[in-house]
């Protein structure tokens, strides 16, 4: 980049003032000033400072994150209250929209290309490295710490060869800095794809279920211009189960699809595991069996790629709980990773975990039948109440849970998206055809007549 763009450098601070005037002058709504869009926004773009004073002032970075987040929380358990959703157009038009994504997008290739890749994301290339090789990973893993289960290294393996190709087949290694290897290129390439997953869910989670491909492109181009995806945007490990679980939304009318993105999300991080009862909910008289046999598939076929890695039976135990991060559970103090709870102790944890159960417990029942915007809402509210009592740096992984905000935030009106057949019908019957850009004060008029 430096031969194209001499000195080219983007600070933090400076990345969130463009992205700060970018966002308002593109989503701000200058018409309707108090505008649930608009709230949203703000909230947005008001957590993102919180990012930069982790650098110069921990403490008060991880309290700004720790605030935000629980307004998040607030923010999306009353989301189903919000009945009047009407169509608010962005201040660009859908061209405008898909060439700032290409834009932004392109900065980004050269920003993972250019900075020294996350380490978690460099060890789940080794290990899918070691996946294709069959070699035992057990003693490795025993002496690093794992952010990533089964299903990165087993999503990382079609990359290594293609890595491995490239920089035997003659790249000049000497015109890149930091050096390319074989390890670094494949995270790179890694890093990029997890985040082009994410842009085409969203874009087609818009044009599909939102019937409006603006829609879909204002959830990219927010994704893209939020700082919190700048910042971490070599952490592949982080992006990759949200990437799934945008997918496991854009085929929720598939129950075996949905269920098969559903359990890799599983097997790539801890949190998705807390949406089983949630999804199992929703599937409950249409589709869960369907649901829990693809996901069941699923977890064969990691715990498959785990034996491929393991000499014994010893080194499949040790892999098997290897990839599960044990320590999010215990209730210690002394935390050596830095975040909010590291300054506290950790028995105060154990009332913020109650109510994270009792929450999981009243939004799988509540209501009994949800529709898509339930899901949504709920699945959101579960993975940010899960960073309130996440000992590890937990209020700084925005990008856990990024993209179904945005879902939610930009959502319309989902009534008809019941997974119940009977009310499907129900509604059909009751509710004559309406343009989808009519706000809900229109739709019950016509209802009504």
């Amino acid at each position: 980049m430096n031969h194209i763009l001499p000195d080219y450098y983007v600070s933090e601070a400076t990345w969130f003032y463009l992205s700060l005037l970018l966002s308002l002058a593109v989503f701000f709504r200058f018409d309707r000033i108090l505008s649930l869009r608009n709230l949203d926004l703000v909230l947005l773009l008001s957590i993102s400072p919180g990012l930069l004073l982790l650098s110069d002032r921990p403490i008060l970075g991880n309290i700004w994150l720790f605030a935000g987040t629980g307004l998040f929380v607030i923010r999306m358990c009353v989301d189903c209250y919000f009945q009047r959703r009407p169509r608010g157009e962005q201040n660009l038009n859908s061209f405008g929209m898909a060439f700032l994504c290409i834009s932004i997008f392109a900065f980004f290739i050269v920003r993972v290309f250019t900075e020294i890749p996350a380490p978690e994301t460099i060890q789940t290339v080794r290990q899918a490295d070691s996946l294709l090789s069959m070699q035992d990973v057990s003693a490795s893993q025993q002496q690093t710490h794992l952010e990533a289960g089964p299903t990165a290294r087993l999503l990382a393996a079609p990359v290594v060869p293609l890595s491995n190709a490239v920089v035997q087949g003659g790249v000049p290694v000497k015109s890149i800095s930091p050096p390319l290897d074989h390890s670094t290129l494949a995270a790179r390439i890694m890093a990029i794809l997890a985040h082009a997953f994410v842009i085409v869910g969203l874009i087609i989670m818009g044009k599909v279920h939102f019937s409006d491909t603006q829609v879909g492109l204002a959830m990219a181009l927010l994704y893209l211009l939020l700082p919190c995806t700048a910042y971490d945007v070599s952490k592949a490990n982080h992006v990759l189960p949200a990437a799934l679980l945008v997918w496991a939304f854009v085929t929720y009318k598939q129950p075996v699809l949905s269920g098969t993105f559903m359990g890799l999300a599983c097997g790539a991080m801890f949190f998705p595991v807390f949406l089983l009862p949630l999804w199992a909910s929703f599937y409950w008289k249409n589709g869960l069996k369907r649901f829990v046999l693809s996901g069941s598939v699923v977890g064969a076929v990691l715990l498959g790629s785990l034996i491929l890695t393991s000499v014994d039976r010893y080194s499949f135990t040790q892999q098997t709980i290897g990839s599960i991060d044990w320590s999010v559970i215990k209730f210690e103090g002394g935390q050596q990773i830095p975040g909010f709870w590291s300054a506290y102790d950790s028995a105060y944890r154990i009332p913020v975990f109650v109510v994270f159960v009792l929450l999981i417990v009243c939004l799988t029942i509540w209501p009994r039948r949800k529709n898509l915007g339930h899901l949504m809402s709920h699945t959101t509210a579960i993975i940010i109440a899960t960073l309130l009592w996440y000992p590890q740096q937990g209020s700084v992984y925005l990008l856990w849970y990024l993209p179904m905000l945005l879902m939610v935030v930009f959502r319309p009106r989902l009534l008809h998206t019941t997974q119940s057949p009977e009310v499907d019908r129900n509604q059909q019957a009751n509710e004559k055809p309406v343009s989808r850009f009519q706000d809900s004060a229109t739709v019950v008029r016509h209802t009504s007549q």
